[in-house]
């Protein structure tokens, strides 16, 4: 424990809170009279960091399963407000476990099931969630394939050969494993992890791709078609080392599947073997599918919706925008592009694309290990972040719910004077931040007006991936980021073309 006139530390040995659980109590503890900042994490490798980057001295002996409580106070309150802070985490800490532990019921009944498989045959689920630290998701995965229900695996790392065990086992009882790192699925219009409110329709989806999927759903739902099913299979899926193998099973479900009829592949790079096979093996099934495939030399996600729906004989529409003028046009600006982003694949997009006009960008998720970003995250050239990659979301939640880590380099790449657009994701739906406009609209205002002060133009671009049935409602989302100066665009290729574009007028 380390306590100042004005700052507090304390690890809690191997009490174990979920990221989620966590945020809300940190935000709670923030807005305690006397508390000028706080935290309440795990003290993963990356928490820690960013607790010592806000001026907290975590002990060096922190260890992921420690719970780290840091509390500074305003200078007016002292001791007061950290007295303040403690108390507020108690009350929160005690509200998280009233509301979350379950007695055993009444006198005689049966105990609460305690463990998947358990639940599963109480019940008559086909579907299991699991989302649990990644070392523990493997046993339960396996306990949910034993009871005879597909898994829903929303956990990430998970090592590759956990991976490949898990979906030999499936495939052995004829179930599916969606993941692990599966972010969205729709089963027969049932949203799990992250997804949007879409129509219903005939056209299943089979995702190596999380928000990926969601920007196919959105675009199809704009152009008036519907989807029947969304089945994740995880990012790693159609790699070499998984071989396609919940690709296979997905495509085989769908097949038998009377309400689709149109099948649309979704995924990041895909090893070409595997993506050879997995053709060969839906021709087998005599599925109708079409491929949005990223990588090099592919199409964009937009453009393979185009040509899926000019397939059907199906009206292309004019995706919709709002365009902003230039904030600061007499004002010159830095030649850098810096995305921002939230969505793993969406991040991949907007690089190919950037790629094939500025040439190499740098990243924590770049396909070149001599473009890989060091762990500041950081370079004067053109740049793209992946805030959802795995490294940085080891006890924290997922920048989609909690977008402080991105709000903060915001805020930075508004004071550097190479960075000449700014270029963010917004993705919108169930699972998502309840309302995420008002804070990022404030941070795009915050960062245009700091840009301005010291005589830079900073554009702001942003991709937004959601539709008006969300619970956020993507054409109020719009106008309020539009209104703050920003430019949206529902197609994340409009948006990075736009945002090229605006590095081409300063050049």
């Amino acid at each position: 424990m380390t306590t100042s006139d004005l700052t507090h530390v304390e690890l809690r040995r191997g009490t174990y809170y979920d990221s989620v659980t966590l945020m809300q109590v940190s935000q709670r503890v923030a807005r305690a009279d006397g508390v000028a900042a706080a935290q309440v994490a795990m003290a993963t490798e990356l928490n820690v960091e960013v607790l010592r980057g806000m001026g907290f001295p975590v002990p060096d002996e922190a260890a992921p399963n420690d719970l780290v409580i840091a509390v500074r106070a305003e200078s007016a309150a002292g001791s007061a407000g950290i007295e303040a802070g403690l108390a507020a985490v108690d009350e929160a800490l005690t509200a998280t476990r009233s509301t979350t532990s379950g007695g055993a019921g009444g006198f005689g009944s049966a105990p609460p099931p305690r463990t998947v498989g358990a639940a599963v045959r109480t019940g008559a689920a086909s579907i299991a969630v699991i989302s649990v630290p990644g070392q523990h998701a493997v046993t339960e995965t396996y306990d949910a394939i034993a009871a005879g229900v597909s898994v829903m695996l929303f956990s990430d790392n998970v090592s590759v050969a956990d991976e490949i065990a898990l979906k030999d086992a499936a495939a052995a009882a004829d179930v599916l494993v969606m993941g692990p790192d599966c972010g969205t699925a729709m089963v027969g219009g049932v949203a799990l992890g992250f997804a949007n409110v879409v129509r219903g329709g005939g056209i299943g989806l089979v995702a190596a791709s999380g928000t990926g999927a969601q920007q196919v759903m959105c675009l199809l739902d704009v152009a008036g078609l519907g989807v029947s099913h969304c089945l994740g299979v995880g990012g790693r899926d159609l790699k070499a080392a998984v071989g396609g193998r919940s690709t296979r099973q997905a495509l085989t479900a769908l097949a038998a599947d009377p309400d689709t009829s149109h099948v649309l592949v979704v995924s990041k790079p895909p090893d070409e073997a595997v993506l050879t096979a997995m053709r060969a093996y839906a021709g087998e099934l005599g599925l109708d599918v079409a491929w949005a495939i990223l990588g090099e030399g592919r199409d964009d996600l937009t453009t393979s919706v185009e040509g899926f729906l000019r397939g059907l004989g199906h009206e292309v529409p004019s995706w919709p925008s709002a365009v902003a003028p230039d904030p600061a046009p007499d004002l010159p600006r830095g030649g850098s592009l810096r995305g921002l982003f939230c969505g793993g694949t969406l991040a991949d997009e907007a690089m190919f694309l950037a790629a094939a006009e500025l040439g190499a960008i740098r990243s924590n998720i770049a396909h070149e290990n001599d473009l890989l970003l060091g762990p500041a995250l950081t370079d004067a050239g053109h740049l793209v972040i992946d805030f959802g990659d795995d490294g940085m979301t080891q006890g924290r939640a997922h920048p989609m719910i909690d977008p402080s880590l991105r709000m903060e380099r915001i805020a930075a790449e508004a004071l550097d004077p190479t960075c000449g657009v700014l270029l963010l994701d917004l993705v919108l739906g169930y699972g998502s931040h309840p309302d995420p406009a008002e804070d990022l609209a404030h941070a795009i205002a915050s960062a245009q007006a700091t840009a301005r002060e010291a005589g830079r133009s900073l554009p702001v671009v942003v991709s937004l991936t959601g539709t008006d049935g969300d619970p956020q409602n993507a054409t109020r989302t719009m106008s309020k980021l539009h209104a703050a100066g920003a430019s949206v665009f529902v197609s994340n290729r409009d948006a990075t073309r736009h945002a090229l574009s605006s590095l081409r007028s300063h050049s």
